[in-house]
């Protein structure tokens, strides 16, 4: 992971952390496409407000920063943008009066700072909203909540269900780079030099698959997309993490710069409008976003931890 606290993976939780690298194949185009998506743009608004949204109507195209992570943002194997982030963009941006959005792949860490340095106009990877980075930038709404699960060999044969579970039976840990999984184990009481820290999702089910750890912990949409064709591996019941002793569901986010309330708001009353007539679902469902995912969190609550 470790970049600065508030740019690490969403993807989860409230420390250094989440959700998500890509496949082999998005990380690949994500490349191809990364020199052609990274000229800036326009300078920061200086209107209260700002005005990025009547700029973005004029010129039609919203840069869109993501991540390279299945499900939430990446280039597919035919050198297309999809992802449950950019779907959704295209949806809001659309009812906004932008027609068109283009990637701009960065790594996770570099996704707040590529933000505020006007690298592209949002961040539209899945980012989990935590109160670090509500300090450095605006969140819409999550657009949906996810527990953690653990990738385990066919039949769970330790039995590891939870992170105390990990802990008690002394099983070999192991999660993503930048992921929140890190901390919540270590809350749990895992040693974190002991972790075993692998790029992404596949190179964790590997590791289960081939032995050399027990366990690999993500997100619930992460694991169980993971496992879907592997004859050695399952998916666990998602849970929550427990975070200063409380359970802790995260929500994931599209994230914009301070000055660009107007657009935030703009955004966010599209996003309740699709809420509220279920066609969010219909857009994330393709990725396997389930109705279990869905979600009325709020920015502000989860900005205040």
């Amino acid at each position: 992971m470790a970049p600065p606290i508030g740019n690490d993976r969403h993807t989860s939780g409230h420390t250094p952390g989440h959700t998500r690298r890509a496949l082999l194949a998005g990380v690949a185009a994500a490349g191809a496409l990364g020199a052609a998506g990274c000229s800036r743009v326009a300078t920061a608004s200086t209107t209260s407000g700002g005005e990025l949204l009547d700029r973005l109507k004029a010129q039609g195209v919203v840069r869109l920063g993501i991540a390279g992570e299945i499900p939430f943002g990446y280039i597919d194997r035919d050198g297309q943008l999809t992802g449950e982030a950019p779907k959704l963009a295209e949806a809001i941006f659309k009812r906004l009066g932008v027609d068109k959005v283009q990637p701009v792949p960065t790594e996770f860490g570099s996704l707040i700072p590529g933000l505020n340095s006007q690298q592209f106009d949002v961040v539209a990877a899945g980012m989990y909203v935590t109160p670090e980075r509500c300090a450095q930038v605006i969140f819409a709404d999550p657009d949906y909540q996810v527990l953690d699960a653990f990738v385990v060999r066919k039949g769970n044969p330790k039995g590891l269900h939870t992170y105390k579970d990990v802990v008690a039976k002394k099983a070999k840990f192991a999660t993503g780079t930048g992921y929140a999984q890190i901390q919540h184990a270590v809350d749990a009481g895992y040693k974190q030099s002991d972790i075993l820290i692998v790029p992404d999702q596949v190179a964790g089910l590997n590791a289960v698959e081939a032995g050399r750890v027990d366990v690999f912990a993500g997100t619930a949409l992460t694991t169980r997309a993971v496992v879907k064709k592997s004859a050695k591996a399952e998916s666990t019941t998602p849970f929550a993490p427990l975070v200063e002793g409380k359970p802790r569901i995260d929500g994931g986010a599209f994230a914009f710069r301070p000055t660009e309330t107007k657009l935030r708001d703009a955004f966010n009353a599209e996003l309740h409008k699709l809420k509220k007539s279920g066609e969010l679902f219909r857009i994330l469902r393709p990725f396997g976003f389930t109705k279990a995912e869905m979600t009325n969190l709020t920015a502000k609550e989860l900005c205040a931890g």
